[in-house]
């Protein structure tokens, strides 16, 4: 079940998306918010996978909201759903950590698609978002700053260390942790960058200054 918290500064977008939500198969609505300063609090008490905001808010908009969630809680997915699709607006969300962008126009099938999508760890656009960004030349930074954004500080560890040449043993030794999880981590690290060998992934950490 993907557990889901919604915020909308317009009560009844949130309880029409809620009604919605209820008819999607594996998607729970947790906590609903038009106020965006009360989920902070909430993702602290609360086991929460997909948040989905509004771009356009009074107090912390949707990009910064997603700066905060992310800082805090970087494995929390963020999908926006908003009415904008100018390319500045799409960019500056993608480059803030959100996962998916949706305009609001979008339908049932492509909604409850990129819930499901952003929830198992990869990135959604929506049609018209790719239209916009394709046009704005905006998908390769896009993408490579979501895929910085999506790494952990563990796997972030890992790959600064195969750029320092450490075997997998040498760094299960040197993070006290076993070398089955070392290759794990290494697994979803190469996933993350679409990388199939230690020399793709080093020339991601020298391209984004991830290693001295």
């Amino acid at each position: 079940m993907t557990r889901i918290v919604l915020v909308d500064d317009h009560r009844i977008i949130i309880d029409s998306l809620s009604v919605l939500f209820d008819t999607m198969q594996g998607v729970e609505v947790i906590g609903t918010f038009d106020d965006s300063r009360k989920v902070i609090p909430f993702l602290r008490k609360n086991s929460v996978d997909v948040l989905i905001t509004d771009l356009t808010m009074p107090f912390l908009d949707g990009i910064a909201l997603t700066v905060q969630v992310k800082r805090e809680f970087p494995d929390l997915k963020v999908l926006m759903l908003t009415v904008n699709d100018a390319p500045d607006l799409i960019r500056d969300a993608f480059l803030a950590g959100v996962a998916g962008y949706v305009v609001k126009k979008a339908g049932r099938k492509e909604l409850e698609r990129a819930i499901h999508s952003v929830a198992k760890g990869d990135l959604y656009y929506s049609q018209e978002v790719m239209a916009t960004i394709l046009a704005g030349q905006d998908a390769g930074r896009i993408n490579d700053k979501a895929m910085l954004n999506s790494l952990t500080q563990r796997e972030l560890e890992i790959l600064r260390l195969l750029v320092a040449e450490k075997s997998s043993s040498q760094i299960a030794s040197e993070l006290y942790i076993s070398s089955g999880t070392v290759e794990n981590h290494r697994y979803n690290l190469f996933k993350k960058l679409g990388v199939s060998n230690v020399v793709g992934a080093v020339k991601f950490a020298l391209k984004y200054k991830l290693v001295d």
